[in-house]
């Protein structure tokens, strides 16, 4: 009788949660207008059919493949920089972001006996968190535009707008690996006499690198994408060119412009693959 008591009360609590996403599903249907009548029916496939028409066949003017060369190159080093950028800071942000290192519980007491030293690590940590926090929050498009005011139109906006938002996806992402490593390589070299940078050099960094190596290299090949939509505002890259294409109605370049956007997504794939299996 007393097991039967958890069971219904845990199956009282999966119908609660299944009726609350049922009523979150039809509430954000209606208030978005989403209708796939609208979408297929004969006059959204009419209207698709003339905007493809359109685009072929593509535009392969010499002047116009060296532009796209160039913006192609330009968005690629935006994305790299960017990225590259971010770990940068996120690595600057790591030892304050990450509960067990900000904190003197992982580690020995001696290391911060007194209450003041404990509120300043703890004033650290939220910091740090905070400051990861407002990082990500921001869209990158908001971060170019303040940087494009700071320091012009060009790709630097761009590559200062990715890595400000991409550390602060990254210093999370980081900072959780490391507070899921095992303790028990950590506990043996504190156990030691080692102190805190050397039990996270010698033992949380080795068990925690492919993950971080992991997470760079796909918010790099995400930040390819996203340098590409920061060329929209003047930010660099390929996206002006997209964004011109679209402004005006230039369909069999704005075809060229989207194959080529395809071959650069599939080449920071590749060299993601290639750095992934050099490095974890």
């Amino acid at each position: 009788m007393t097991q039967a008591l958890p069971s219904v009360r845990h199956r009282r609590w999966h119908g609660t949660v299944l009726l609350g996403l049922l009523v979150l599903v039809v509430w954000s249907y209606y208030d978005t207008g989403l209708s796939f009548r609208t979408l297929l029916g004969a006059e959204g496939r009419r209207q698709m059919g003339f905007f493809i028409a359109q685009m072929f066949p593509p535009d392969l003017s010499p002047v116009l493949l060296q532009q796209i060369a160039w913006g192609g190159l330009e968005t690629f080093a935006i994305s790299f920089l960017g990225t590259l950028l971010a770990v940068v800071l996120a690595a600057c942000l790591l030892g304050g972001a990450t509960r067990t290192l900000a904190t003197s519980s992982a580690f020995s007491e001696a290391e911060a006996r007194t209450l003041g030293q404990r509120l300043t690590q703890a004033l650290c940590y939220s910091l740090a968190r905070a400051t990861l926090n407002l990082a990500r929050s921001v869209p990158e498009l908001i971060w170019a535009l303040l940087f494009i005011l700071l320091v012009g139109l060009g790709p630097f906006a761009g590559v200062l707008a990715l890595g400000v938002h991409t550390a602060g996806v990254l210093g999370r992402l980081f900072a959780e690996v490391l507070e899921n490593v095992d303790r028990r390589p950590c506990e043996t070299l504190q156990a030691a006499g080692a102190n805190r940078v050397q039990v996270f050099l010698y033992g949380m960094l080795p068990q925690a690198v492919p993950e971080l190596v992991s997470f760079a290299l796909y918010r790099w090949e995400v930040n390819i994408r996203a340098a590409a939509i920061l060329g929209f505002i003047g930010a660099g890259g390929i996206g002006h060119q997209l964004f011109m294409a679209l402004n005006l109605f230039l369909h069999q370049r704005l075809l060229t412009l989207m194959v080529a956007m395809l071959l650069l997504v599939a080449l920071v794939d590749v060299c993601s693959a290639w750095l992934r299996r050099l490095l974890v």
